[in-house]
């Protein structure tokens, strides 16, 4: 089953809709949706190595216009769009304890969560429901979601062959440590803030 999902990943990967699909997953993933745009970015490199520039410039700029909504979010519509998603996140209760903190050092928590595979949404809606500074909030997410998607864009082009024989000879166990990696970042949140 899980082979037929990466093939037929790897298929819309090829298709003239897929660099539409990575903007609007790197889009929506910075502000709300749990899975992260290298579902997508991966096999899009992974199938045509040559734009692999393109297709991380993409996913930089549609997550950092995706950030900015979080950011808009918890600013302005916190107490009806902010909360919730937060509680999903079960963080509700974490607002006030990390307020004050989070804006002497909010810029590096957003570049660590955008380079790393904690939950960057949480942080996009807590820096604009703490009012942390929306040029920092910007700087800091171009420069971690650009060296996100640009670093795993070039190590994939630059040793595609041997990385896609790698990821196709061990799916089960790539998929086994994507998920801890994703459960673990959102189990992190509890224990960080």
């Amino acid at each position: 089953m899980l082979r037929r999902l990466y093939d037929y990943t790897l298929s819309l990967a090829a298709t003239r809709h897929a660099e539409k699909a990575l903007a609007s997953v790197s889009f929506i993933e910075s502000s709300v949706f749990p899975i992260p745009p290298d579902v997508l970015l991966i096999p899009m490199v992974l199938s045509e190595r040559a734009k692999w520039l393109r297709h991380a410039l993409i996913c930089t700029i549609a997550s950092v216009a995706g950030a900015l909504l979080g950011y808009l979010i918890g600013a302005f519509l916190y107490e009806t769009i902010g909360e919730p998603i937060l509680a999903f996140y079960g963080k509700e209760d974490s607002f006030e304890k990390i307020a004050a903190w989070y804006n002497d050092w909010g810029g590096w928590g957003v570049l660590f969560a955008a380079v790393t595979p904690f939950p960057y949404k949480v942080l996009t809606i807590f820096s604009g429901a703490t009012g942390l500074s929306l040029p920092v909030f910007i700087i800091v997410s171009i420069i971690g979601r650009g060296l996100r998607f640009f670093l795993v864009a070039w190590l994939l082009y630059r040793f595609g062959p041997p990385i896609r024989i790698f990821i196709e000879k061990n799916l089960g166990l790539l998929f086994t440590a994507f998920m801890v990696l994703l459960i673990g970042g959102f189990a992190a949140i509890r224990y960080v803030f």
